[in-house]
């Protein structure tokens, strides 16, 4: 079968569009960086993900959620220098929902740990999972 000119070019088309797709879904997946997670409790409770100075220095983190529904009060980013940053989050989250991009105060900054404070009264049967991302 002999394609025409036109579908040459339609075809090449579609394949530079697919590329650019999938390059920029990979960089914007690659500018995020796995830092922890913690499946939560049943009550009014808080929780802390170690983040140890290997991963880095960050300057945006962002939060999901998956599993179950998660009332978030506030969260607390304990900084390797002994600084903190209180976030206040206010937001009942469901299953597979996540933050906003929460921006650090300061340039790039090395996290010892997050704690995170939070309910789950009458929000799910299944625990959520709380899942930590930062980015440089």
């Amino acid at each position: 079968m002999k394609h025409t000119a036109p579908q040459k070019i339609h075809h090449s088309l579609l394949l530079l569009f697919i590329l650019l797709i999938t390059s920029s879904f990979s960089s914007n997946i690659a500018n995020w960086e796995y830092l922890g997670s913690k499946i939560v409790n049943y009550k009014l409770d808080k929780d802390i993900i170690k983040v140890t100075a290997k991963e880095g220095a960050f300057k945006k983190l962002k939060i999901k959620i998956t599993g179950g529904s998660i009332n978030m009060h506030r969260m607390v980013v304990q900084y390797g220098n002994g600084e903190k940053d209180v976030i206040q989050l206010r937001y009942n989250f469901s299953r597979r929902s996540a933050t906003r991009v929460i921006d650090l105060k300061g340039n790039k900054r090395i996290i010892r740990d997050i704690t995170f404070f939070y309910d789950t009264k009458n929000s799910s049967r299944k625990k959520a999972k709380i899942h930590v991302f930062g980015r440089h």
